[in-house]
């Protein structure tokens, strides 16, 4: 499985933020931001604390690819 978080990098261009702070406002670990880098799965909760902290709904940064 392979999931593409095209939108919330978009996202993030849209909030003018850079992926250092999106780790600090949603305190998530740089491992994490790595395996979202490379379209790995990562736990709902940390999705959760993306969406929370850009105000927006998991749809809005994740889609999954079906190889």
């Amino acid at each position: 499985m392979t999931f593409s978080y095209n939108k919330l990098w978009k996202l993030l261009i849209d909030h003018k933020m850079i992926k250092k702070d999106l780790m600090d406002k949603a305190k998530i670990n740089a491992t994490t931001m790595s395996n979202m880098s490379k379209g790995k799965s990562v736990s709902l909760e940390t999705l959760g604390r993306i969406c929370k902290a850009l105000n927006c709904n998991i749809g809005d940064i994740v889609d999954f690819i079906n190889d």
